[in-house]
């Protein structure tokens, strides 16, 4: 009997509506710990990573970490992994929540879907008891009615993981939503779901996760408990005020990115910050599955707005989206943006990066007055109708500029002639973080084996969020290349863990490598446990060079090398991304065309 892993794997064979179920594969998991990594190495090795991201060749995947539904701080994630209908890349989305949890609950470590089913269905998973079921009578329906509905038909208690109108018209930034509010967000995961017509997966668990030292793990828990609760970054600013205690700072030096990141401050961001939300909008904060923190923030629009709502959010990342991005300093309409965003099941991020490429079309005439007279609105930096707008066209493909907004930025701002001003890399959009202030960020991005993205590099902790004696200089780019490095690894080890980032601002690897161990039996030592995160990325890697991708992709829009910042300290800096990346590679110990050496495989057990 394994333990921290519960050992299965659900397989559903969505053309021939055949379920089964399979062991898991033991020796990869001890290689790739498990959630992103066991993820990614079934993915690689069971789908052609040329294969069209909405053809029935595609799988997705759910796969859960090791320390995902025990009481491991944060320990609720799960992640979606797929060929990336956005990006052509890999694709690997993370949640946190309760659905995670549930799915261990009832015994199984993944689920791989298959295939593609002849009409709408939904699968029911009540432990041992596996049901593909109709779903047209939820199909349109927004998550929050889709939610309650299945819940209804099955069980008061399930869990719910699924898309919106967005993934069943194959937005390609669609994400899935579980527990109403929750994304997986990133790289048009919810899409891949929706072409295999799968509306949702319900889950209702009874057991519980099995950990091959109780009393060991319990002590490495309580002390990482300790730090979590001691910690400024989480106790305070996260718990405090959530991830929208960001925005000041960032506004502060110069880095918020606005209007398309033409500059890097926002006359309105006060508006928008940590402190105003907690003083006219905020409910309560909320947490996570064995969370200690409750970053996340219930919301209501409250007062004389024309926009109304209650729900989750505004995470950092969706006031920058769909606020500063897009020139709106509305916090009203910025909120009502986010439940949409939630109802529809789209990331905010993304459907941000899209309507503002595409507002700075318009704004420079490289939109033709003909596609811009069938809108209802005017589409113009700092206008929230144009958001609103935006947002149904693209969910449900209204209309040939719906279709356009349905593809993302980068393709938007092609087929108008001017990728340039689409703002991302991969297809895939910038996160909230100016590159020309942040140097490491930008290598961060260029890099990211899913397309543009924070989480998968966050060197912000050095160059900006660690103390100053620690701190790596934002504006050089010396020694970023093994920065990256090591905040790509560690990342790659938090996510297959499956615990939420977050508690890594004050848990230490070795404490997460000790709760492992415990929980799973294991004897890793620290060599064992880097090396396993520089495994799975390189496996990462590897899957994108086989999809085509290679060092083209590994760049940054003109705008982040030629066109300096100005306002705030960073006036007069541009990303200096040549000499970063090719030491990188030299790093990575790959070639320089950014292909892993024949030695660097053969070390990571990977030849």
């Amino acid at each position: 009997m394994p333990y921290g892993w519960v050992g299965q794997v659900l397989r559903i064979d969505l053309t021939a509506g055949r379920v089964t179920k399979e062991p898991l594969n033991m020796e990869w998991a001890r290689q790739f710990i498990g959630g992103r990594g066991l993820g990614t190495k079934y993915l690689y090795e069971e789908i052609d990573p040329r294969c069209d991201p909405l053809g029935p060749d595609n799988k997705v995947i759910f796969a859960t970490g090791p320390l995902t539904g025990t009481y491991a701080p944060t320990g609720g994630r799960y992640m979606v992994l797929c060929k990336s209908p956005l990006t052509d890349a890999i694709a690997c989305s993370n949640s946190g929540g309760y659905w995670g949890p549930e799915l261990k609950f009832a015994g199984y470590d993944m689920v791989i879907l298959e295939g593609r089913a002849p009409q709408p269905v939904y699968i029911w998973v009540y432990n041992d008891q596996v049901e593909i079921r109709d779903a047209s009578h939820v199909w349109g329906k927004t998550t929050d009615e889709s939610e309650d509905i299945l819940r209804a038909e099955t069980d008061p208690q399930a869990r719910i993981a699924g898309i919106g109108p967005a993934g069943e018209n194959l937005c390609r930034v669609a994400c899935v939503i579980n527990d109403k509010s929750r994304a997986a967000g990133r790289s048009g995961v919810g899409a891949a779901m929706g072409a295999k017509n799968v509306k949702a997966i319900v889950v209702r668990g009874t057991g519980a996760v099995p950990i091959a030292d109780p009393l060991g793990f319990s002590q490495v828990v309580f002390q990482a408990l300790e730090v979590v609760n001691k910690s400024p970054t989480t106790a305070k600013a996260l718990r405090g005020l959530g991830t929208a205690s960001t925005v000041g700072f960032t506004n502060a030096v110069g880095i918020l990115p606005t209007r398309n990141f033409q500059v890097g401050q926002f006359e309105l961001a006060n508006n928008v910050n940590g402190q105003t939300i907690a003083q006219t909008v905020l409910t309560r904060n909320k947490g996570c599955y064995s969370c200690p923190i409750g970053c996340a923030r219930v919301t209501e629009i409250k007062g004389a707005s024309k926009w109304q709502g209650k729900g989750e959010g505004p995470e950092y990342e969706t006031i920058f989206g769909l606020g500063t991005d897009c020139g709106v300093g509305d916090l009203p309409a910025v909120l009502y943006a986010n439940y949409l965003c939630n109802l529809l099941a789209m990331d905010t991020i993304s459907a941000g990066g899209t309507i503002a490429t595409a507002m700075e079309l318009a704004e420079r005439g490289y939109i033709p007055p003909e596609d811009l007279a069938e809108l209802p609105f005017e589409l113009r930096f700092g206008n929230p109708d144009a958001v609103i707008g935006c947002l149904e066209l693209m969910a449900y493909r209204r209309g040939k500029f719906g279709n356009l907004l349905a593809e993302g930025g980068y393709r938007l701002a092609e087929h108008y002639g001017h990728p340039e001003l689409f703002m991302g890399v991969k297809k895939q959009d910038f996160a909230a973080y100016d590159p020309r202030g942040a140097k490491g960020m930008g290598l961060g991005y260029a890099t990211s084996n899913r397309g543009a993205c924070h989480l998968r590099g966050y060197s912000m902790s050095q160059e900006w969020f660690a103390p100053p004696d620690k701190r790596s200089d934002p504006f050089s780019i010396e020694g970023k290349a093994a920065l990256q490095k090591y905040v790509q690894d560690k990342a790659a080890c938090e996510d297959s863990a499956g615990i939420c980032t977050f508690s890594m601002f004050a848990v230490s690897h070795e404490q997460l490598c000790a709760m492992y161990n415990a929980a799973t039996g294991e004897r890793l030592s620290m060599d064992d446990w880097w090396l396993a995160g520089e495994r799975i990325w390189n496996l990462e890697r590897l899957f994108n060079l086989r999809a085509g991708l290679g060092r083209q992709d590994d760049t940054l829009p003109p705008r982040m090398l030629r066109e300096p910042l100005t306002g705030g300290s960073v006036q007069g800096q541009v990303v200096e991304l040549e000499p970063m990346l090719e030491e990188y590679y030299q790093v990575r110990g790959w070639d320089e065309e950014g292909h892993p050496r024949p030695e660097t495989l053969a070390r990571l057990g990977l030849a």
